[in-house]
């Protein structure tokens, strides 16, 4: 892995239908590699990767693309079509056009892993996927299932910690209520207004955990400096995946952006991990 940034990488444009909107793709690196599908969050585009995309660039097929409504893949879609499986399902369409032969890997941050929980978590996903990489982004399931069990069995350390994760997400309700369109609209973020389908789309008060377990191999980065993603959150997969490892980096929630070494080197590093291991099935 070169630690310096590739300037001069070429990008190859196109746009791949998903489940009812038209996607952005914007793909890199060598068309040979193994592809390497990497899923932006709230409120970022495909952009938020590039630094990482330069990285990876000289030893995998690095695919981007602007997920519904963000970036160059608008959509007037209401709030019922950015619920969880439409969001895997365009990021499916992805995975099968980037790579029709073989299991693409995938790397979601934010929402971006938000969405690709759901995708690897589907039946037959490892035919599809090779390897799942999660920044800063749990199983929303898996965090339901781990609250549901805190609090039928509490005790003052599962409190304490579902009690820090509750303070850590207390943006959230601003982000469904109804003020957040037009403040954030006066802040000139057209994709910080549109991404808000998102969180109405998916986060409900009484939300009733699916079972949700994958065998893809996940890869989890830890980031120790991100204030909305606590340690719990992300433990709370560990009864629902075969192949889970964690990796613990001093870093903040934007580190695709601040430190794009550190973050391609540990992409790099599980997607030849994940290659040598068998998968189900082939397609």
């Amino acid at each position: 892995m070169e630690s310096r940034p590739h300037p001069h990488v070429a990008w190859r444009r196109r746009v791949v239908h998903g489940d009812g909107v038209d996607l952005a793709v914007h793909e890199t690196g060598d068309p040979d590699a193994p592809a390497v599908v990497l899923v932006h969050g709230y409120p970022d585009t495909h952009r938020m990767w590039l630094p990482v995309a330069e990285r990876l660039a000289s030893r995998l097929r690095v695919v981007l693309y602007d997920t519904r409504g963000q970036g160059l893949s608008p959509t007037d879609a209401p709030d019922a079509a950015f619920a969880l499986p439409h969001l895997a399902a365009d990021l499916m369409a992805v995975v099968d056009d980037a790579s029709p032969d073989r299991p693409a890997h995938v790397v979601g941050h934010d929402w971006g892993s938000v969405q690709a929980w759901e995708a690897v978590c589907e039946p037959g996903a490892a035919a599809r996927i090779a390897s799942f990489t999660s920044i800063s982004g749990p199983n929303l399931d898996h965090v339901a299932a781990w609250v549901r069990r805190t609090l039928r069995r509490p005790t003052p350390a599962a409190v304490a910690r579902l009690a820090g994760q509750g303070l850590a997400s207390s943006y959230v309700p601003f982000l469904v209520s109804p003020l957040a369109p037009p403040v954030l609209g006066m802040l000139g973020g057209h994709d910080m207004v549109s991404g808000l389908r998102y969180y109405r789309g998916n986060v409900a008060p009484h939300r009733r955990p699916r079972e949700r377990r994958t065998s893809v191999p996940v890869l989890q980065l830890a980031l120790t400096r991100d204030p909305a993603v606590r340690g719990a959150a992300l433990e709370a997969s560990d009864p629902w995946c075969d192949d889970l490892r964690r990796r613990h980096l001093p870093l903040g929630h934007w580190a695709p952006r601040t430190d794009p070494d550190v973050i391609a080197a540990e992409i790099l590093d599980h997607v030849t991990t994940a290659g040598g291991r068998p998968t189900e099935g082939a397609r």
